[in-house]
């Protein structure tokens, strides 16, 4: 399993969720400057790292921590498949350093390659 990291502005935090008896998940959203455009991105913590959320507040500047995971899930014949972003630790983003778009690049997988330069020429 690989392991990532990002830095960027947490902008949501939701509330801890008792899922089944034996399954509890905290999602929050971490907002990721990307060139023209700005990714906001859900991630999840489970089970003893809900709490890790806790210290920081909406607005923070953070470094989220985390692995890719993914299950299919099959129902009447049809699969569909789920991905997740599993943060494991969360710390905050170290002060009087470079910009942020210095400081976490997106990689090119979570970047749009083909979006236009000038958000004018959106097709929508």
């Amino acid at each position: 399993m690989s392991s990532f990291e990002v830095k960027g502005k947490l902008i949501v935090k939701y509330n801890s969720q008792q899922v089944t008896d034996r399954f509890k998940k905290r999602e929050f959203v971490v907002e990721i400057p990307s060139g023209n455009y700005t990714e906001s991105i859900k991630f999840q913590l489970i089970q003893d790292k809900c709490e890790l959320l806790d210290r920081f507040k909406e607005g923070d500047e953070i470094n989220v921590f985390f692995n890719l995971k993914g299950k299919p899930y099959t129902k009447d014949g049809n699969t569909s498949y789920f991905n997740n972003l599993d943060a494991w630790k969360i710390d905050i983003a170290k002060e009087g350093s470079a910009s942020k778009e210095e400081e976490a690049p997106l990689p090119d997988e979570f970047t749009f390659k083909d979006a236009p330069d000038n958000e004018e020429n959106l097709p929508f």
